[in-house]
């Protein structure tokens, strides 16, 4: 039986792939929102955070950073993902 990654994974994997992070970790922080704007009642898939370190970050300012993890993450974005929140390290 075959199962389908979290979205978590899903977005880890977009992620790796796209920026080659030194450092890549994404947390469902969707159960600590519940009732709030963009929840989805089932404590999963709407709240991210993205903590990540990538070659591709330097010289860039904090805005490009950000931009490339939302273009990496764009799909997501238009699936569903409310929130998300980028931590460069």
């Amino acid at each position: 039986m075959t199962t389908t990654p979290s979205l978590a994974q899903q977005m880890h994997d977009a992620l790796a792939q796209r920026l080659t992070p030194s450092t890549l970790e994404v947390l469902d922080e969707s159960a600590a929102h519940a009732g709030h704007v963009g929840a989805n009642g089932t404590g999963f898939g709407t709240h991210f955070r993205v903590r990540i370190a990538s070659p591709l970050f330097t010289g860039q300012r904090r805005v490009a950073q950000h931009r490339l993890v939302y273009d990496a993450l764009q799909e997501f974005i238009d699936g569903g993902v409310h929130a998300l929140a980028i931590e460069v390290l």
